[in-house]
């Protein structure tokens, strides 16, 4: 609201002059408001720094404690691992010849194909014998060498009757594929008495086959540390 005041100049009346209107207490800006939002950020700045850092803290005790964790498992891991090489080195030759370490045993892979028997000859000439499975792990261990048919150590036996292993035992855990065994008894001309692993298969994959057929094998040597 604006006031009008009179003024006298050499004796002449002037016009009224518009003045403006004083501002009241209520009407003048707050003071200490620029101030307050300045500390009220740099307060904001201070906490999400702290938290940062608190975060930044936490990851990095983290990521020590698993440096040093894998540390510390591959200096067990290494240190495992040599003392199993000082056991295994009398065995060395075996290594040399292509064989195969799975505790227990050495395993070896043929590379040409005979009849059943004639593979199971072969691997009792380097004091070992056709594959005995006794476990899932072994069955998937003897599928991994990407061979199309194998013959393992399991057979109908003279009695043509019962499958037994190549050291006597009876089949207790198979792996049969679907369908099989399917002539185990010699029910046809086929007369399927040995067993082989088809490795195009799942880790059922055990077929009867005649044992005159022509396959690659697997050895197995049991040792005893």
């Amino acid at each position: 609201m604006a006031r009008f005041v009179r003024k006298e100049e050499s004796g002449i009346t002037r016009d009224y002059v518009n003045l403006p209107e004083p501002k009241n207490d209520a009407q003048q800006p707050e003071r200490g408001t620029a101030a307050d939002e300045t500390g009220r950020k740099l307060f904001k700045l201070v906490a999400v720094s702290f938290g940062l850092l608190c975060v930044l803290q936490a990851a990095l005790n983290i990521s020590l404690r698993l440096a040093l964790f894998t540390k510390a498992r591959y200096t067990n891991l290494t240190a495992e691992t040599i003392e199993l090489r000082k056991e295994l080195l009398p065995f060395d030759r075996y290594f040399q010849e292509g064989w195969v370490y799975i505790r227990p045993s050495f395993y070896y892979i043929s590379s040409s194909k005979k009849s059943w028997q004639e593979s199971r000859d072969d691997c009792r000439n380097r004091g070992a014998d056709l594959v005995i499975i006794n476990s899932e792990n072994e069955q998937d261990f003897t599928r991994k060498f990407e061979l199309q048919y194998t013959w393992i150590g399991l057979s109908t036996g003279e009695d043509n009757n019962t499958w037994i292993w190549v050291d006597g035992s009876p089949l207790s855990k198979s792996y049969w594929g679907p369908g099989e065994p399917n002539d185990y008894l010699g029910t046809t001309s086929k007369n399927e008495r040995c067993v082989e692993i088809r490795f195009f298969e799942e880790r059922d994959s055990w077929n009867d086959r005649n044992c005159n057929d022509q396959n690659q094998w697997i050895c197995e040597m049991k040792i005893a540390l």
